[in-house]
């Protein structure tokens, strides 16, 4: 069996992080999102993985490698434009051969893993089988209609759900989805959708099972979900010091402090994770934070956000929900008169007092 990661797509609702920046290497708990998807797939025993990559292959292939660090052969499929779930299955036949596959969008986080995905698909051998979970807003998704313990149709975002099982970004299949894919037309975003080559499998008598999973997942494409990823994930964790902490600072609950950071004259209250080569002086760093490598936060509060590497935060008094990316500088300004002065990206997002 192999794994298809999808890792392929542009991330526009995580701009302007993501104009210099793959999305699925935006750290949550100070780990790559992908390399959650990396870990999930050889827990569950598959080793063979291809990755879809596109603008971002670079910076992808950089941070993955040939994935023996993770003891997993890694192959880099390119697709040149995202032309949808079910085009990426097309360009990757190739890679994939006539074995059965699970694939795995490389945004989404399963707490619980794969591996009771995998080991079902292989005992009851469907053709395909789909991940799902039940939502408060299944509106927002695309949603599963299930008949005798069988899938029976897929809707889109539908304005009246039949039901509250949302797909999760994980499926399964056997060889029969290159006919499927084969054979839809690309949607009103001229895209392949996965969902039409799962509903034609379907409308065909192909036996399409659920994997109705209880454990959270998110799909990190949106601020506000990555942050309550690295939330969710940081409650998990268990406080471990490989760097230095001074007589005068606080380090209160579960805290991750890693080799290098230095906490001077600060209180650090977790869950948080701290970088390694960080330092935080004269700050306040709260829950649900993760600052990774290289940071600076002097004179600062900074509580429930991710801080990317090589970042500067100096003087400010409170910050919260937030993501702040690479080599980023925030600080007050001394000069005069006193005014907000900013440099901002494309479809960067403020809110000042």
């Amino acid at each position: 069996m192999k794994a298809l990661i999808l890792a392929g797509g542009k991330g526009t609702r995580l701009r302007p992080i993501t104009h210099t920046s793959a999305k699925q290497l935006i750290p949550v708990a100070n780990k790559p999102i992908l390399f959650y998807a990396v870990e999930a797939i050889k827990d569950a025993g598959i080793t063979d993985i291809g990755i879809i990559v596109g603008d971002t292959r670079e910076e992808i292939e950089a941070a993955l490698g040939d994935g023996s660090e993770w003891g997993v052969k890694i192959t880099y499929v390119e697709q040149e434009e995202p032309l949808g779930l079910a085009h990426a299955v097309k360009v990757a036949r190739p890679y994939l051969g006539k074995e059965p596959f699970v694939m795995f969008l490389g945004d989404n986080l399963v707490k619980e893993g794969i591996t009771p995905l995998v080991k079902g698909f292989a005992e009851e051998k469907p053709n395909a089988q789909i991940l799902l979970a039940r939502v408060k807003d299944p509106q927002r998704f695309g949603v599963a209609e299930l008949k005798g313990g069988k899938v029976a149709h897929l809707i889109e975002k539908p304005r009246e759900p039949p039901s509250d099982l949302a797909l999760v970004g994980v499926y399964m299949f056997d060889e029969h989805i290159f006919e499927a894919v084969d054979n839809i037309k690309p949607s009103w975003r001229n895209e392949l959708e996965i969902t039409d080559a799962i509903q034609y499998l379907i409308d065909h008598d192909y036996d399409v099972h659920p994997h109705i999973i209880d454990g959270w997942w998110k799909d990190t494409g949106k601020l506000e979900d990555l942050l309550e990823a690295n939330r969710i994930v940081l409650q998990d964790l268990e406080g471990d010091c490989k760097g230095f902490v001074d007589s005068t600072s606080q380090v209160i609950g579960d805290v991750v402090i890693e080799e290098g950071a230095e906490i001077i004259n600060s209180t650090v209250r977790g869950p948080a994770v701290i970088g390694q080569d960080t330092k935080i002086i004269n700050s306040f760093i709260g829950p649900f934070t993760s600052v990774y490598f290289g940071v600076i936060i002097t004179d600062s509060e900074i509580e429930h956000s991710i801080v990317l590497e090589n970042s500067m935060i100096s003087n400010i008094s409170r910050i919260e929900d937030s993501l702040i990316g690479k080599s980023v500088e925030v600080s007050k300004s001394s000069l005069k008169p006193k005014a907000y002065r900013l440099m901002l990206g494309d479809h960067s997002k403020i809110g000042v007092l």
